[in-house]
């Protein structure tokens, strides 16, 4: 019979994150059932994980899926429930798992729940993809308690509450499976990035909540799987949280959010081409066709329910890079 928890790792061609990470994953995971979904790696790391590893399950797709579509397939075998997904860039630490089991185990509405995430590279900051829980303002944009787009806070023990979130992290993402499923899973027309915040949007619409431990933490390297300058990142940044708006957010403030968007989006075009070089800027053009392209499929997905008081701050763009707060 299945362990309540199922640990999984959405693998392709990380053979080295594997070396590095998976021996803690195994050691602080005793009473988890651990699982590799593999994406048709070319390197050899389901080899290496038959070879070191034998306890870890692994559940191979027939390609590259995808962030989204890779776990959604794979999942599909596992029925625990209750799921973790987790990067295999990130270092766990021994007693990770119990502070988020307790969450579940209080409070039946609880869907998710992310631990605290802590830079690998820097243990004593927070890290940029998830930090000490994430929040979004009235625009969209994402942002995270330790984290205000690019800056980033010291870990002073600030964060080292449990609070209830808007999203969680999907570094390190622990589900219920029926809530999983219960939305259809991640939307795999996003294939990676910001999949994990419309999830939660869709689950807070459902009537769900999001929370956040400090209680437990995790370090993660980030942009092991794609480089956090990479352009195809700003594309699918950008694509799917315009996606996402769309999906979730209540009509009456779609048209104009979305309309004010575009045009914000347009600046932030400009800004990465200068500082990042020209295929950044045309990775925002890229993402703008490709959310109209998208647009008929994105509106059939329309929540049933939105919730008017979705955001946690106002204008969160103006304020950091023109207010400096």
């Amino acid at each position: 019979m299945p362990t309540n928890l199922a640990v999984v790792i959405l693998n392709w061609n990380g053979k080295n994150w594997l070396e590095k990470f998976l021996q803690d994953v195994v050691r602080f995971s005793q009473n988890a059932d651990i699982y590799v979904i593999d994406n048709l790696s070319t390197d050899d790391s389901i080899d290496f994980i038959e070879r070191q590893f034998p306890t870890v399950k692994i559940i191979r797709n027939d390609k590259n899926y995808g962030f989204a579509g890779g776990y959604n397939e794979g999942l599909k075998e596992i029925k625990n429930k209750y799921y973790c997904l987790l990067n295999s860039d990130v270092e766990v630490t021994e007693n990770w798992i119990n502070p988020v089991m307790d969450l579940f185990e209080k409070d039946a509405s609880i869907a998710a729940v992310q631990p605290k995430i802590l830079s690998f590279n820097n243990k004593n900051y927070f890290e940029f993809a998830g930090a000490a829980g994430g929040l979004i303002d009235n625009l969209g944009y994402p942002y995270c308690r330790g984290r205000i787009f690019d800056s980033l806070e010291e870990d002073k023990g600030q964060y080292d509450d449990e609070k209830e979130i808007f999203w969680a992290s999907g570094c390190c993402f622990f589900i219920r499976s029926k809530d999983f499923w219960a939305q259809k899973g991640f939307d795999e027309r996003f294939f990676a990035h910001q999949e994990e915040i419309d999830l939660c949007w869709r689950l807070i619409n459902s009537g769900k909540k999001i929370f956040y431990t400090g209680k437990s933490k995790v370090y993660h390297v980030g942009g092991g799987t794609l480089n956090k300058q990479s352009a195809q990142k700003t594309y699918l940044n950008i694509r799917n949280n315009l996606s996402m708006m769309v999906k979730n957010l209540p009509f009456p403030q779609l048209i104009g959010i979305i309309s004010l968007r575009l045009v914000l989006d347009g600046f932030a075009g400009v800004y990465f081409g200068l500082k990042n070089g020209f295929a950044h800027f045309w990775a925002v053009l890229r993402a703008h066709f490709g959310f109209y392209g998208q647009l008929p499929g994105t509106w059939k997905l329309r929540q049933k329910n939105q919730k008017d008081d979705f955001y946690q701050s106002k204008w969160l763009i103006f304020k950091h890079f023109l207010g400096g707060k």
